[in-house]
């Protein structure tokens, strides 16, 4: 069964902060019928009533769930705290999710196998939490989890070995290759741990790639990450989402080639 496709609400991040309403309206005109959404928590209501209004469905949602506080992956800004398990599943429920994905934890967390089971171990207690609600709970990749390898595996892979089965991951592709990790090979070694993956591409130029965010995104299909491929090699995928960190052309545009070319392409 083909994946459903979907965006992550961060790719339009400040269209979004403008104007709510009229961004998920531009979504749907871009022809997307499901949404990935994020920082939901504190303005659930209003996110649900926009959704609704343009017929949107939010299958998935990032959120933190391993972490009580947030600093950006570069190591900017200032130490934000995060809702708790218990307020974010019950958002979640409001917008009709199944899936929560905590986003991001920090690289230092990855420095030894003690400190990737203590993580796994925070995600398995919020899926025990989340599924009182019929919600699962996954994980989504940056670079630095497939840059740490122990025995020869990667930090993603060695991570999968503390978690309980209900928990799923959520593979970013262009992270993956960042890392210098094959992707395809990647989903078929991970299997049907992956039920989602973010369908993002770059040019991995060496000058873009050093900058935060990276500046050498493109719509999917156009850059070096194999994306087509990857997908092809996860078994149990439910859901393939358009992201962007950065674009600096019209991400509207972008969103839908990423969304045509997913579809061309079968997922």
């Amino acid at each position: 069964m083909r994946p459903q496709t979907s965006i992550q609400l961060f790719t339009i991040k400040d269209a979004l902060e403008s104007d709510l309403g009229g961004a998920l309206a531009k979504v749907a005109a871009r022809g997307f019928s499901a949404v990935e959404a994020y920082d939901f928590v504190l303005r659930v209501e209003q996110i649900a009533k926009a959704l609704a209004a343009e017929n949107l469905a939010a299958p998935s949602g990032h959120a933190f769930l391993a972490s009580k506080s947030f600093v950006n992956p570069d190591g900017s800004g200032t130490s934000v705290s995060v809702p708790m398990p218990e307020e974010v599943f019950a958002a979640a429920e409001v917008l009709g999710m199944s899936l929560v994905i905590d986003p991001y934890t920090e690289p230092g967390r990855w420095g030894s196998l003690a400190q990737i089971a203590e993580t796994a171990d925070l995600l398995n207690a919020a899926a025990q939490l989340g599924a009182t609600r019929g919600i699962r709970v996954g994980y989504h990749n940056h670079a630095h989890e497939l840059e740490v390898t122990y025995g020869g595996r990667t930090g993603l892979e060695v991570f999968t070995d503390f978690l309980e089965e209900d928990v799923v991951l959520e593979v970013d592709l262009y992270w993956v290759t960042r890392a210098g990790v094959d992707p395809v090979a990647l989903l078929q070694r991970l299997g049907n741990r992956v039920v989602a993956v973010h369908a993002k591409d770059g040019t991995l130029d060496a000058d873009s790639i050093r900058r935060y965010p990276p500046t050498d995104q493109v719509p999917a299909g156009r850059g070096a990450v194999k994306i087509a491929e990857a997908i092809s090699a996860a078994p149990a995928l439910e859901l393939a989402v358009v992201e962007f960190d950065h674009f600096a052309g019209d991400v509207f545009d972008a969103i839908e080639q990423s969304r045509l070319f997913l579809e061309r392409e079968g997922a």
